[in-house]
């Protein structure tokens, strides 16, 4: 078997998140579909993440392996192989070669997620499906204060939606939280290792209401210490939140292979040209 990774952009607007759905309007679907359109026997797709209905993507990853038999292509066609069978809003932005043991989730040591807003009293049609309509003016210096108060290990059970069943461990740590301006466009840009359903939304929700004065910055510490829904912000709309890039352990020289490198089939390499 051969391995491969994906790195996927796509637009979520008309999906129901990335998990395939009995609907078959989750993003997977799509991809999976297209793997069957190439490969006769692809393995089933295994991804990074999950994103919600709505939920945007820029570098989700994902991996998928087929029986070196029946890969017939240079490794630098895949992707444009894979994107011929894809609706226009779903891309495959990058496919290379993986070693056997690499996992798309179990090896990512952490995920930024970008949360947009628009911050005029007229919204920008262009991104009426990519960021938040907040026409009020908003305090970026209480913003940022609030922001710096999420970064480090904590329990975000107060800015996690329920879900069935009991939630587990609630904590997670974040490496980044932080706020930037530039002209009407706001953009919170969120890092760690690990994120509970909803938390990114929770958390830009929380913090639009912080510039709007609803909650001074020092709030959140409480917010944290309290472990309840109910003492927390409100959740930012799904449009406005983007899957910005998953992030993996760099592989030292000696233990990586090229991802460029060609696989060799019966004493040939993937262009049907026989090996020296």
């Amino acid at each position: 078997m051969l391995k491969f990774k994906l790195t996927l952009a796509y637009d979520g607007t008309a999906y129901h998140g990335w998990q395939s759905q009995r609907s078959g309007r989750g993003v997977a679907d799509r991809v999976a579909a297209a793997l069957a359109r190439v490969f006769a026997r692809p393995s089933r797709l295994e991804s990074s993440s999950r994103t919600d209905t709505g939920v945007h993507a820029l570098g989700l990853v994902a991996h998928f392996e087929v029986p070196r038999e029946d890969f017939r292509m240079p490794v630098r066609q895949l992707a444009l192989a894979l994107n011929g069978g894809l609706p226009d809003d779903i891309r495959v932005l990058a496919a290379t070669r993986a070693p056997e043991a690499f996992h798309a989730r179990f090896d990512a040591t952490g995920k930024q997620y970008r949360y947009h807003v628009w911050n005029r009293p007229a919204m920008n049609p262009l991104l009426r499906h990519r960021a938040w309509h907040v026409p009020q003016p908003l305090d970026l210096v209480a913003m940022k204060a609030a922001a710096a108060l999420f970064v480090g290990r904590h329990d975000f059970r107060s800015f996690t939606a329920k879900r069935a069943g009991v939630l587990g461990d609630s904590t997670r740590t974040l490496t980044r939280c932080e706020v930037t301006r530039r002209g009407p466009e706001i953009t919170f840009l969120i890092e760690g290792e690990g994120f509970l359903y909803k938390m990114c939304r929770g958390i830009a929700g929380t913090l639009v209401q912080v510039g709007q004065g609803k909650f001074p910055p020092q709030e959140v510490t409480a917010m944290l210490g309290l472990r309840d829904r109910r003492a927390a912000g409100v959740n930012a709309p799904a449009h406005g939140l983007v899957l910005w890039k998953v992030i993996y352990p760099k592989r030292s020289k000696g233990s990586s292979i090229r991802e460029s490198r060609q696989p060799q089939m019966n004493g040939m390499n993937a262009d049907g040209r026989k090996l020296p």
